[in-house]
């Protein structure tokens, strides 16, 4: 065979190898699940988010692995519980720049696909450890723009803690290791501008992986005029700034399809969207001492910081052109933690990692299957919680400020009671026995 023929015989072969999808997984910070348009929110504002849930799956029993920040992006990126990669709590929310997070050499997602061959890049919160090992370029990312703290100012990019003896007023916004000053340009916006900007320089033929972290609707409550009036000034004023926050969300998101259309790439990449946890009740200084009322997690019971639905059932929509049938409604318990291997399947790009406590969900998505879990198990503070087909069991269940005080032993039937108003431990104790016999069992087998 000639050279020439050589040549065109490797350009045929290379050209027959199925492409591999891109992969963009976009995270938001304390946004519940009524807090979307497709979820059922006649005030939110979110046409590019509804878009995206017509054109893939929508799921309703989506879980985050904790009902607060921290562990559950770690969840996102690991495939594992909390009690696994071992962040089990929110680090520490300064902008300190040597806290321990993620291990050194955790098998995160970003390191498998670039070790497949995918450009890799992370934009916005990170809040995953800023001690060296556990930084966005240690863990597989070939590029970081973003934040290292559990929030910041959204036009100064500072993190501030005041009041209670304390003073401290820190910056932080970094590209990759250098640090970088964009006052007075508002935090989402720059987190679009910089998606967009790594869109455009992807080369044909190299697949990227984009882990896009938004920090908002997390608090402080800031939102520029123009997302402001698109809700009527009578609204009540936490809920106006939260959804004028989630509003500017959604028009990135928008660019960023409008993006992936213009350069032909809306086929070839899978989009997974999601919250971190519910949204939250916490108080802060400009709310007069009472409890936040900007999120929304109904019809479910519960905020952040709490294992009832409200906390750890999350707004999660998936697209696959040609993989996912859009329009779908998902109502399968799943949890973040599957993500992981769903995408090593998807993208092929390894074989999933021993230790992965998540699991592909694929055949979920795509053939109707059930959920491959038999129980789904949540660990924060001193709360347990076990979902068992419809029973969930939460032993020390939270309180929450208007709500009734619940009983330390909750048993819920979420088909029959999805928002967790009745506690069905009395009449059904042969069930309480088994739910907490299997916490007992999954609680020697994360140590």
């Amino acid at each position: 065979m000639t050279r020439r023929a050589l040549l065109a015989s490797a350009a045929a072969a290379l050209h027959a190898q199925p492409r591999r999808p891109n992969v963009i997984v976009i995270v938001t910070d304390d946004q519940g699940i009524g807090d979307l348009g497709c979820y059922g929110a006649s005030d939110a504002r979110t046409p590019h988010l509804d878009k995206l849930a017509a054109s893939g799956a929508r799921l309703t029993s989506f879980y985050s692995n904790c009902p607060v920040c921290s562990p559950s992006r770690a969840s996102i990126l690991t495939g594992k519980y909390p009690q696994r990669h071992g962040i089990e709590d929110v680090l520490t929310s300064t902008a300190q720049f040597n806290t321990p997070g993620l291990r050194a050499g955790e098998t995160s997602l970003a390191a498998i696909l670039k070790q497949a061959g995918y450009r890799t890049a992370a934009i916005g919160k990170w809040h995953m450890g800023s001690a060296p090992h556990s930084r966005p370029l240690a863990q597989g990312f070939d590029e970081f723009y973003g934040f290292y703290s559990g929030w910041t100012d959204y036009l100064s990019h500072r993190y501030y803690t005041l009041g209670r003896g304390q003073s401290e007023i820190l910056h932080d916004l970094w590209r990759n290791e250098q640090e970088v000053w964009e006052d007075p340009k508002y935090q989402t916006s720059l987190f679009e501008r910089e998606s967009l900007a790594f869109l455009n320089r992807q080369r044909a033929g190299t697949p990227f992986f984009l882990y896009l972290a938004f920090g908002a609707p997390h608090y402080p409550m800031m939102a520029p005029e123009q997302y402001l009036n698109r809700f009527p000034a009578s609204m009540d004023r936490d809920r106006r700034m939260h959804l004028a926050m989630v509003a500017a969300v959604d028009d990135a998101v928008g660019a960023i399809l409008a993006v992936l259309e213009k350069r032909g790439l809306a086929r070839d990449t899978i989009i997974h969207f999601q919250s971190d946890n519910g949204a939250t009740q916490e108080t802060r200084a400009d709310h007069a001492g009472r409890p936040y009322r900007g999120g929304s997690n109904a019809p479910f019971r519960g905020f952040k910081q709490g294992l009832f639905e409200g906390g750890i059932r999350v707004p999660a929509i998936i697209r696959a052109p040609g993989l996912i049938k859009p329009g779908q409604v998902i109502g399968e318990p799943v949890a973040a933690m599957d993500l992981l291997p769903t995408l090593m399947n998807l993208t092929g790009a390894a074989p999933v990692p021993d230790g992965t406590d998540g699991r592909d969900i694929t055949p979920v998505l795509t053939t109707g299957a059930k959920s491959p879990h038999d129980e789904l198990h949540w660990k924060y503070l001193n709360q347990r919680a076990v979902r068992r087909g419809d029973w969930k069991l939460i032993v020390n269940a939270p309180e929450f400020a208007g709500e009734p005080k619940p009983a330390r032993v909750w048993l819920s039937n979420l088909k029959d009671d999805p928002a967790e108003k009745r506690n069905y431990a009395v009449e059904q104790p042969a069930v309480v026995e088994q739910l907490q016999l299997a916490i007992q069992r999954w609680d020697a087998a994360v140590k």
